[in-house]
């Protein structure tokens, strides 16, 4: 008998070292939907060299056109998805206060609203896995998980997420990876 499905939407997937090599080395995921249909996740440690106001068609407010388009996974990298946060977000679909959305009318709604402690962040492309994949990766160990925050989400700089969460880890091998450098032959 098949066992029920364990949704991981609201997590962090880590790669914990063992994705050397691929696209997903080093990162950081957070899984915006998991069914038995398949899962979504955007790449919350990949900031791109491009701005939101160069990247995306539309009106964009001042402050929003200047922020850093982030590349959210290898599948579709002209498909925009946005997280956004407010100190109460009463339709979230992520987790309690935070939702993933893809339409660029409301984005840019989201941007003339200036609701005190608004966060956003926007993505070109996304993390995307078929009915299955991503419960046989976690079978094989591929990531190690992470509960997902706001904080995470939108406090600790990109380029520092994925050592900030490694270090806190229990096992010591896991909190040595975080430290060790990009390719073990520069040690």
């Amino acid at each position: 008998m098949p066992s029920a499905h364990k949704s991981l939407k609201g997590q962090l997937l880590l790669d914990g070292g063992r994705l050397a090599g691929s696209y997903f080395h080093r990162t950081v995921v957070l899984v915006c939907e998991h069914t038995a249909d398949g899962a979504f996740g955007l790449i919350l440690n990949r900031p791109s060299k491009r701005e939101l106001g160069e990247s995306v068609d539309g009106k964009l407010p001042k402050w929003m056109a200047g922020q850093p388009l982030f590349e959210g996974g290898p599948i579709l990298p002209a498909a925009m998805s946005f997280l956004h946060s407010a100190p109460v977000l009463l339709q979230a679909n992520i987790l309690p206060n935070l939702s993933k959305g893809h339409d660029l009318a409301e984005l840019i709604e989201l941007g003339s609203d200036e609701a005190a402690g608004r966060k956003l962040r926007v993505f070109g492309g996304y993390a995307g896995w078929s009915p299955g994949q991503l419960d046989d990766e976690m079978r094989r160990e591929a990531w190690l998980t992470h509960p997902g925050s706001i904080e995470l989400v939108f406090e600790i700089e990109p380029q520092d997420l994925w050592r900030h969460l490694l270090r806190q880890r229990l096992r010591w091998q896991e909190r040595l990876i975080a430290d060790s450098p990009d390719d073990l032959s520069w040690n």
